[in-house]
């Protein structure tokens, strides 16, 4: 009986032509990494020492974190020493039980509204000021330098400068809005120590903060959009509010989407305001997610520090969700980030 072999030879054939293909593919990449490390060992070399230390300086806290959060360390169980005596840490594994207390408890969940309500205040408020303020300084007015100046001041001044500045203007009793508020026969307003006044004074001082930075950026936004489309519009009988919309706002897409996202993260991280500001009182009104974090580890007693982590890793994890849905929904409007 005759058997036909051609089939398998020509089947054998290509089986080693596809690898012979793979292994010349896998050796080309090989060296391709090897020419690249040879001719760019320079680079590398550069480069090495930041990776190394941003490495350290991150991702040692973050995965220290991590580990925390997962067990039921505080004050009294982590290794510490007293005196000549060195006490081994006692804390145990405790699983993800962090987590679910943190989330179906009443405190994060009612700390991350207010968190949430003050990080889109105050970025609306600072884009959409930051937007005005910049659109009027692009224009050709006298004295234009000098008032770029004075608007870029409070970003140049240190944080914590400004906000016990701020502070000062809010005492109920010596500050200067309240004696201005007297001059007019108007009661004393306990900035600071209501509510709701505590919530708007933490925005307001935020927002003076941050209007310098989101103009810096869109004034330079608006600088980058040719004048030849304004012109054109103009003639052809577009209004200033049709101009706004359809060239300025356009033009200005790219450098929205970066600093809206780059101020959400910063405000969601806010930390300095509200603790320099009112130490998240009165109370706890005005704690955001981050401040509630650093009382678990540093002012309640004993210091928890499985809780602190628990509540930073949800932060991360909280502003990472909402990168990428923003990056998501960037895609989806044809925008490249």
């Amino acid at each position: 009986m005759a058997v036909d072999t051609t089939g398998q030879s020509v089947a054998k054939a290509a089986g080693d032509d596809v690898a012979r293909g793979r292994s010349r593919g896998t050796g080309s990449h090989r060296g391709a990494a090897k020419r690249s490390l040879s001719t760019h060992w320079y680079a590398w070399a550069m480069v090495a020492p930041v990776t190394i230390v941003i490495a350290v300086i991150i991702g040692y806290p973050l995965v220290r974190g991590i580990y925390l959060s997962l067990t039921d360390a505080n004050e009294r169980n982590v290794a510490r020493s007293i005196g000549v005596n060195q006490i081994p840490a006692s804390y145990e594994f405790v699983g993800l039980d962090n987590y679910t207390d943190a989330i179906t408890g009443g405190q994060f969940l009612g700390t991350l509204g207010w968190t949430i309500v003050w990080t889109v205040s105050c970025v609306a408020l600072t884009f959409a000021l930051g937007l005005g303020l910049a659109n009027i300084l692009n224009r050709r007015i006298a004295g234009r330098s000098a008032y770029r100046l004075m608007l870029i001041l409070p970003w140049a001044v240190p944080g914590f400068v400004s906000v016990f500045a701020w502070r000062f203007l809010y005492n109920q009793d010596n500050g200067l809005l309240n004696k201005i508020l007297a001059g007019g026969g108007i009661d004393a307003v306990p900035w600071l120590n209501d509510p709701a006044w505590a919530k708007l004074s933490v925005v307001a001082t935020n927002v003076w903060l941050g209007v310098p930075f989101m103009m810096v950026a869109l004034l330079g936004g608006l600088q980058s959009i040719p004048g030849e489309l304004y012109e054109a519009a103009e003639m052809d009988g577009a209004s200033a509010w049709q101009r706004f919309r359809h060239i300025t706002m356009p033009g200005l897409r790219s450098v929205s989407t970066t600093v809206i996202l780059l101020s959400t993260i910063w405000t969601f991280n806010m930390f300095p305001v509200i603790f320099l500001l009112t130490r998240g009182g009165p109370g706890e009104a005005t704690q955001i997610l981050v401040t509630q974090a650093y009382k678990f580890s540093f002012e309640v007693s004993p210091r928890d520090f499985a809780q602190s982590s628990t509540w930073g890793v949800l932060i991360l994890v909280l502003l990472m969700i909402f990168a990428a849905f923003y990056q998501r929904v960037l895609r989806k409007q044809g925008e490249v980030w």
